[in-house]
């Protein structure tokens, strides 16, 4: 039993990956997912969808492969964080799954804020009182769904509720009690009364399991509807960026991953858990480390909106993002100072405001669609200096600047996120994503490997330095990034 099963359940994608140990990844496939946004700031999935991708998935990695159910040793899967799932008493649905990027809650943080010590919270759960704490949607629901909230029975999130579909065990994994504000930081466990502080009903809460622990095995009704082995081990989850960073080899002090999927996170490595509000705190899948990090509400969600809003019926030929590129890659530095704030779902770091909101600011009747598609893949390259600016103060200094995920193949952006970020980036081979650190982190907790060994994936491709006749441009976009946040805050 050589092959590892990983899963990620990503916001714009559900994947599945096959690997053989110790080196060889056999096969990867991926269906698409659905994101929903009914209302301003809204963001919803169809956890059914998830379990479906996952049905169809699952048979076309073993047949692809050649290879048997019966060979897989463990299964490992990742997701977006904290997402919020609900059952009721008969583990039946009760809505929408509310996604990590939703930014609905801003008046339920803001009465949080009220109501809590911030600096004793901070200090206590790992991270501050902002709009990823699963209370804050919780009080939400109870306010517009009571409904919905009076029957919540079970409360967890995306790769949880996977892994319960999965094996019939319900858990929290680490990280999703980390940043939902239900963990103590100081023992590792959860906390009731963080729990009562934010608004998160404690019998509603399952155990939490450390992500390399064995939750359970696959149920006879689960084998039926993926064709996957009965009894085949399934391990706690892991949190999609934390385990994307393990698959790029994030294992040191200074190696800072970004990350270009759904949403844009940044993260690095560290020995020492200090809570900072400015940004999130997880655990590191390897003990004993930590993970600052941060996440955007946005990142390639807003690339797909710009294509379904600017380019509904025109026929490129082929990818409508590389036809884009193509455009932007004719527009002069700073998009002839088109500038774009990417907060279509409100923020989430460094500002942590819910009420933002997305600005194309500067139009004119000289700017084209290439100027606004450059002012896109621009913002997210100033979000990022604000992340590694915030970091630096912080005490984490970069070392070097890794990318992955389907936005790294884009030369264009990465050569836009180098000259803002006036620092080479390190493009790696074959990035498979978080699949790879979940399927790694599932063969460590059945101990067929060890985490040493995911070193044999991580190879690097093209460096991509930035152009220094670009600096002076950039540091006077990055100037009007932030004045232009500052002038609007406050008016939504």
């Amino acid at each position: 039993m050589s092959l590892i099963l990983g899963l990620d359940i990503g916001t714009t994608s559900t994947i599945g990956l096959l690997m053989e140990l110790p080196d060889k990844i056999l096969a990867v496939a991926s269906r698409p997912v659905s994101l929903h946004s009914p209302k301003a700031g809204w963001a919803e999935e169809d956890p059914a969808e998830w379990w479906g991708n996952l049905c169809e998935i699952v048979p076309e990695l073993l047949e692809r492969a050649g290879r048997d159910a019966s060979e897989i040793a463990a299964i490992g899967t990742s997701g977006m964080l904290p997402a919020v799932v609900l059952l009721d008493a008969q583990d039946r649905l009760l809505r929408a799954s509310i996604q990590q990027s939703d930014g609905r809650s801003g008046t339920e943080v803001a009465e949080m804020r009220a109501e809590i010590d911030e600096e004793t919270f901070l200090s206590r759960a790992g991270n501050g009182v902002n709009q990823q704490l699963v209370g804050a949607k919780l009080r939400w629901l109870a306010r517009h769904e009571p409904e919905v909230h009076s029957r919540i029975a079970t409360v967890f999130g995306s790769y949880d509720y996977i892994n319960w579909r999965l094996t019939g065990v319900k858990t929290v994994e680490q990280n999703w009690a980390l940043e939902a504000g239900v963990t103590d930081v100081a023992t590792g466990t959860l906390s009731q009364e963080l729990a009562a502080m934010t608004g998160v009903p404690w019998e509603a809460l399952p155990p939490r399991i450390e992500s390399v622990a064995v939750q359970g095995h696959v149920t006879a009704a689960a084998a039926a509807a993926t064709g996957l082995a009965e009894g085949t081990p399934v391990t706690g989850g892991a949190a999609d960026m934390i385990a994307s960073a393990l698959g790029a080899g994030v294992t040191q002090a200074g190696d800072v991953l970004l990350k270009f999927g759904g949403a844009v996170d940044v993260m690095t490595a560290t020995d020492r858990a200090e809570p900072d509000a400015r940004l999130y705190l997880d655990y590191h899948l390897i003990p004993g480390l930590f993970m600052p990090n941060g996440c955007m509400s946005t990142g390639g969600s807003v690339l797909n909106w710009a294509v379904r809003t600017f380019c509904e019926g025109r026929d490129f030929g082929g990818s409508p993002h590389a036809a884009l590129d193509a455009m932007a890659a004719n527009v002069p530095a700073g998009a002839d100072e088109l500038t774009v704030l990417p907060y279509f779902l409100g923020e989430k770091t460094p500002i942590h405001d819910p009420s933002a909101r997305g600005v194309i600011e500067g139009l004119t009747l000289s700017h084209g669609l290439g100027h606004i598609w450059r002012a896109v893949l621009e913002s997210y390259g100033y979000a990022l200096r604000h992340h590694v600016d915030e970091l630096r103060d912080m005490g984490h200094e970069p070392r070097r600047f890794l990318v992955s995920d389907g936005g790294a193949s884009s030369t264009v952006w990465m050569q836009i996120v180098a000259d803002i970020l006036n620092a080479p980036v390190q493009r790696l081979g074959s990035h498979p994503g978080s699949c790879l650190g979940a399927a790694w982190t599932a063969a460590v907790g059945v101990g067929a490997a060890d985490w040493d060994g995911i070193g044999a994936f991580v190879s690097e491709a093209d460096l991509i330095r930035p152009d220094p006749a670009n600096r002076e441009t950039y540091d006077a976009g990055y100037a009007r990034y932030h004045e232009l946040y500052a002038r609007l805050k406050g008016l939504h």
